[in-house]
């Protein structure tokens, strides 16, 4: 609207600003045009002055009535009417030439008249209150249009800045409740054309996204009911084992599967619900996952060190999907050091930040190397690392990658305290 008024007043200022110039002129020159009348009316009896002065001097009474004051200059050196001094352009107007002269107070008008007693000069004196007069009340009238056009413009500007800025209010706010997951959010197009047809796209963007998630979910189901039965086969296989200990084993195993398609299917079902439950204690998952892998760490002859902070120490991470993440950078050091490489799995805590970290004494992270699904400069396909990047990201940290002492790798999850 700033912009529009600023428009309009250099519109107006071009239109009106010329147009009181124009009345200022009319002004004049109506006043000038007075004069010469005044002039003429004289003129008759001047050339016979000294034969009918009487008629002269009533004619100048007459005229002498409004604001401008004649005076008649006789060939003889008399004058007659209002008194004034013999100014140049009285003297040039004696010579016979007519003309109108500036002087101090206003325009003198002159009329010479040829009589036979030689040229007789009629003057008419034009203050400046008469070639000014109606010049002010026009640059009123023209100010006051101006202020209404721009008070118009104003109420105009802003009932479209209102419509508009409401078009625009009602889809950032629809596209705030789309990316919050609200995927029943939608707008009614409303605005200039541009911004209803915004409006629809995004209606139709919504549309997009839930049927595509819709799908995603049942794909996502229908692969849990599948997995149900070579799961169930894994148990009664894990129960059938002679060994106690091993039969335990398997079984938590197969447990921890479990959970994890439980999770998965729960979670994509209904998100928002599974947001509110995400929370684990950061130093038990790391504690188990250790054991779990340790086993194999001696089998390979590395050696484990656990460095964890007394707990709990609480992140907003499911103890699932946390340990989902730590699998997955744990086996890239299996994957991409050689045996009787030692690491290390540490969990720090620096409020408000937790620092869930797995380092190696191993060649260390190859230049490039990027933690983004399908890319790394380790050779592997970079699907650990993205695993373990957007298990941060969702809970509102970030996947740190570095350098060890000895050169070794060193990747962090940084992940807000949720205690």
């Amino acid at each position: 609207m700033v912009y529009g008024l600023a428009m309009t007043s250099v519109v107006l200022i071009a239109f009106l600003v010329p147009l009181g110039l124009l009345a200022r002129s009319l002004a004049h020159d109506r006043a000038l045009t007075a004069a010469r009348q005044d002039n003429q009316s004289l003129a008759v009896f001047a050339g016979g002055a000294t034969e009918d002065s009487a008629r002269l001097e009533a004619a100048l009474l007459e005229i002498g009535a409004g604001e401008r004051s004649t005076t008649v200059y006789l060939p003889d050196g008399t004058t007659m009417g209002v008194p004034a001094p013999v100014t140049p352009a009285v003297a040039l107007a004696q010579s016979g030439r007519s003309l109108a002269a500036d002087v101090d107070g206003g325009v003198e008008v002159l009329l010479p008249v040829g009589g036979a007693n030689g040229i007789t000069v009629v003057r008419t004196f034009v203050p400046d209150s008469a070639l000014e007069q109606g010049v002010g009340r026009s640059w009123l009238i023209l100010l006051g249009v101006g202020g209404v056009l721009l008070v118009g413009t104003a109420l105009a500007g802003d009932r479209v800045a209102i419509r508009l800025t409401r078009s625009v209010h009602d889809l950032a706010e629809t596209a705030d409740r789309l990316g919050a997951g609200d995927l029943a959010a939608r707008v009614e197009p409303s605005g200039p054309p541009e911004v209803a047809s915004v409006g629809r796209v995004l209606n139709g963007l919504g549309a997009r996204v839930a049927a595509l998630l819709a799908a995603e979910r049942e794909l996502v189901a229908d692969l849990s009911h599948r997995l149900r039965t070579p799961i169930t086969a894994l148990r009664l296989d894990a129960e059938t084992l002679a060994d106690p200990l091993e039969r335990a084993r398997m079984t938590d195993h197969v447990e921890d599967l479990v959970g994890a398609v439980d999770e998965l299917v729960t979670g994509l079902r209904d998100p928002r619900e599974h947001e509110t439950q995400r929370r684990c204690d950061a130093a038990a998952v790391v504690r188990e996952r250790a054991d779990f892998w340790g086993v194999l760490a001696v089998d390979q002859g590395r050696t484990l060190t656990l460095d964890a902070s007394p707990g709990p120490i609480t992140v907003p991470v499911s103890a699932v999907a946390l340990g989902a993440a730590l699998d997955a950078l744990i086996d890239n050091v299996f994957s991409h050091t050689p045996d009787g490489t030692d690491f290390h799995l540490r969990v720090t805590v620096d409020a408000p930040v937790v620092r869930v970290g797995v380092e190696d004494e191993g060649p260390g992270l190859a230049s490039g190397t990027l933690a983004e699904r399908g890319r790394s400069g380790a050779g592997s396909t970079g699907i650990g690392l993205d695993v373990a990047r957007r298990t941060a990201e969702d809970a509102g940290g970030r996947l740190v990658l570095g350098s060890g002492p000895s050169g070794g790798a060193v990747v962090v999850l940084e992940l807000p305290s949720g205690a």
